[in-house]
């Protein structure tokens, strides 16, 4: 996942801060420069400043998750075909990274496809300051969900969840690696949200507030998940942090 930020040396602080992360810069061609973030010497997260186009139109901060595909040229025949709009079409990445396409889901959701080249995505994860979990938040999780089954060819599993009675969960080879559910504040466009795993939600609270975040959900807790909150950052992309039950 990365993030198109409005203030990228704000980010780049507050990430670097709360999470430890350490940045490599890379041209990103057009005159922009690509931010890869580390930890334990392995790539975790991206971020760039927000393209001027997006920044003229208004646009909010924002992480956007990407999704493996063996070719992003085939699976954007499947995203059109199955409803989705093309936002970005297929493209090389410099330096060989990889090839992309950028699209909203049926419902609205934006989200990234990634072919690999010499970079396959996120290094390390599920430890504290790398992402630990994916989740879509959408007004009808069954439309999304049959289209991220024709496009990547996942499998879901719904079931009820912590609170919920039904939570959709992406299934890959056998393994849960992403989740679905029904948003849950009205006037909300749908969306993908980010999880950073932390040791300590709480803490990690505080710190990010006193670095200048927003809490849009306090710290809470989820039976049977863990514990976690929904931040917004300086510049206002939203993300949650979270402290599992379990390892």
């Amino acid at each position: 996942m990365d993030l198109s930020s409005s203030d990228i040396e704000g980010s780049k602080a507050f990430y670097s801060d709360l999470f430890g992360w350490e940045l490599d810069s890379m041209d990103a061609g057009n005159g922009m420069t690509y931010y890869m973030a580390k930890l334990q010497d392995r790539y975790v997260a991206g971020m760039m400043e927000q393209m001027p186009d997006m920044a003229a139109a208004g646009a909010p901060s924002y992480w956007a998750n990407y999704l493996a595909v063996d070719s992003v040229d085939d699976a954007a025949g499947r995203a059109a075909a199955a409803g989705g709009n093309i936002l970005f079409p297929p493209d090389n990445v410099p330096n060989g990274s990889g090839r992309m396409f950028f699209a909203a889901d049926p419902t609205g959701a934006q989200v990234g496809f990634w072919e690999a080249g010499s970079h396959h995505g996120a290094g390390l994860v599920n430890e504290p300051g790398t992402v630990v979990w994916s989740e879509l938040q959408t007004n009808d999780v069954p439309a999304a969900v049959a289209f991220y089954e024709a496009v990547t060819g996942c499998s879901s599993e719904t079931a009820a969840a912590g609170d919920l009675q039904e939570y959709t969960q992406f299934v890959v080879d056998g393994k849960s690696v992403a989740g679905a559910m029904k948003l849950p504040m009205e006037g909300v466009p749908p969306f993908w949200m980010t999880y950073f795993n932390v040791a300590s939600v709480d803490e990690s609270v505080t710190k990010a507030v006193e670095l200048g975040a927003q809490v849009f959900a306090p710290a809470f807790d989820v039976p049977g998940i863990g514990r976690m909150a929904v931040l917004g950052d300086p510049a206002g992309a939203a993300f949650s942090v979270m402290a599992g039950e379990s390892a």
